[in-house]
């Protein structure tokens, strides 16, 4: 990774589900690309639309949670399938790097994408100082 990139790091966080889930739960494949305004991570999630998507912000914690509804057709039962369903969710420990009230998230053809802004350096600014009187 480049240097500015381990300035700021976008790590995956490794913490125990929550909750007992009756389905499979996928870590979804992700590519993390960066720019010097912003992160950009692709997440596939296939199968999941834009109403069945949870992407939250819990203090640093980014979590992308993503249902799959299953699309049998009417009358019929399932015998036999090689694909195994399930729901995705993968989590991120963001830095203080990040402008948190910018994150923008979008899904199209079963890809997540999260923009992360980078928070601006910081700026020097001078404080006048006024005489006591």
């Amino acid at each position: 990774m480049a240097e500015e990139t381990r300035a700021l790091q976008v790590r995956e966080e490794t913490r125990p589900a929550r909750v007992e889930r009756p389905r499979r739960v996928f870590a979804p494949a992700v590519d993390i690309l960066e720019t010097p305004e912003d992160i950009l991570i692709l997440a596939d999630m296939p199968g999941v639309n834009q109403d069945n998507i949870e992407v939250t912000l819990e203090k640093n914690i980014l979590t992308l949670r993503g249902t799959v509804q299953s699309h049998a057709p009417q009358g019929y039962d399932l015998d036999y399938a090689e694909y195994e369903g399930g729901d995705y969710e993968r989590t991120f420990t963001l830095t203080e790097d990040i402008e948190r009230d910018k994150i923008e998230a979008s899904i199209k053809d079963g890809v997540l994408q999260v923009r992360l802004p980078k928070a601006g350096p910081a700026r020097i600014r001078r404080i006048p100082v006024k005489a006591a009187a």
